[in-house]
């Protein structure tokens, strides 16, 4: 039974797991860095252990300290959110050595998916179609690197084998460039994740970038809780998402969401997943990309739709509730339309680089139908430069992807930040530009309309 929760992370995702911590009846227990002592996860937790580090991100990346907070708060379970150590398969080891619940997939499966070329391998296995690809070059060894890339095919992509979000992905045009690019993303992916190893694959121009939502139990049962569109992006990260994806047809959904299950099923996969693919906008073919074994940052899109709460589902799995095993695919419905967006304090007109400092003014909107705000922040908190500058998620629902585009305008109409240098008004070009209100959302949005998004 879990009685305590620590959620070892901060900001709006911490906030997220104590707010369905709390509709369970489950105390709480938050971890923060000497800069966060004021957060807003500190105060509404039931207790806080400060980490104390030489670097704020340390706090939250320090195993030993992290279970030795939970030994001295009497938590018998940990929620990892996402990053940090979200998706390191030593720290969820580490917590069941400790005899505590590790609140996500199992080592086992995360080690599986966690190496991007290995996830290839076992795609391929699945039955899921793969881009074609190379073999993996560590760091250092780029012996063959252009006969790789022509062999793969232009244009192509450099990718860390252990990245994630975007960090450690390089676009490749020609030969010419294959080989100093592969070096400077190994240097990357070398700092960024302590493994340098990359390897090719092929890029697709025209596509979409689209996601299934899983849930497995575990015993080889996986349901999927179908796909979000997120093909907005800067620098291959993701600003806006969607559910139901505005460019896929009934019947490709169909397979996407049965190969998604395919793969999850292959590895037992346990608690919330997201499986990610690349859609050709022209074919609809689809091409597995990756898996994030957690919770996403868009996982509220997926709960506007179908009214299912994926964080407590995590902590009901892993507390072992029977009633949550009775659940099936047919229980599974999507009802209208939802759309996120993430607002960041960044400059789009500087490259998107971030603009820290004290959100002297925040109102949030209240009352609005269909809007959910997901935030971390409130009044007079300080966006540091040490973590990611997210200030708040916005999500907009409505019986149509018209009404939840005009909810979500709303929304963003209606927030307050005095003087505060936000992405919010290049989020509102977005979504009234004619190609969002189309559907025609392909990954290359952002650099194809930057000049009228910009302003």
């Amino acid at each position: 039974m879990i009685r305590k929760v620590l959620i070892a992370n901060r900001g709006e995702i911490a906030c997220r797991v104590i707010r369905s911590c709390r509709s369970l009846g489950l105390a709480t227990v938050a971890v923060h860095s000497a800069v966060d002592a004021d957060a807003l996860h500190v105060a509404s937790a039931d207790e806080a252990v400060l980490i104390e580090a030489p670097k704020p991100v340390a706090s939250y990346l320090d195993i030993e300290a992290i279970l030795a907070a939970a030994r001295r708060t009497g938590a018998d379970a940990v929620h990892p959110g996402y990053g940090f150590l979200a998706e390191n398969e030593a720290f969820a080891a580490a917590v069941e050595a400790a005899g505590l619940v590790w609140i996500g997939p199992r080592p086992d499966s995360m080690a599986a998916m966690a190496d991007k070329a290995r996830a290839r391998e076992l795609a391929e296995r699945a039955g899921v179609p793969v881009l074609p690809g190379s073999r993996r070059f560590p760091q250092g060894e780029l012996d063959g690197i252009e006969a790789a890339a022509e062999a793969v095919g232009f244009p192509l992509l450099v990718k860390a084998s252990g990245g994630g979000g975007g960090i450690g992905m390089r676009l490749v045009e020609s030969v010419d460039v294959a080989r100093q690019v592969a070096e400077a993303t190994q240097g990357l992916a070398a700092r960024s994740f302590g493994d340098g190893t990359i390897f090719l694959e092929r890029y697709v121009r025209h596509a979409r970038h689209v996601e299934v939502q899983v849930f497995g139990f575990g015993d080889g049962r996986v349901l999927h809780l179908f796909e979000r569109e997120c093909s907005i992006q800067r620098r291959f990260q993701k600003i806006l998402e969607e559910s139901p994806s505005p460019g896929i047809s009934p019947t490709t959904r169909a397979r996407m969401t049965a190969a998604a299950v395919a793969l999850a099923a292959a590895v037992n996969y346990h608690s919330a997943g997201t499986i990610e693919f690349v859609v050709d906008a022209d074919t609809e073919d689809f091409f597995f990309l990756e898996m994030n074994t957690r919770i996403q940052v868009e996982h509220p899109v997926t709960e506007a739709v179908t009214g299912l709460d994926l964080v407590a589902m995590q902590l009901k799995l892993a507390a072992g509730d029977p009633g949550l095993k009775d659940l099936t695919q047919d229980d599974v419905k999507v009802a209208g339309h939802a759309i996120e967006v993430r607002i960041y304090a960044e400059n789009p007109a500087r490259m998107f680089l971030p603009s820290p400092g004290r959100l002297a003014h925040l109102r949030f909107p209240e009352g609005m139908d269909g809007l959910r705000i997901d935030t971390g922040v409130r009044e007079g908190d300080v966006i540091t430069p040490h973590y990611d500058p997210m200030i708040a998620k916005v999500i907009g629902h409505g019986a149509s992807r018209e009404e939840a585009t005009a909810r979500l305008k709303a929304a963003l109409a209606a927030i307050e930040m005095g003087d505060f240098i936000s992405n919010v008004p290049f989020l509102m070009r977005t979504i009234d530009h004619p190609a969002f209100v189309s559907g025609r959302t392909l990954t290359n949005f952002v650099d194809t309309h930057k000049s009228e998004l910009l302003g």
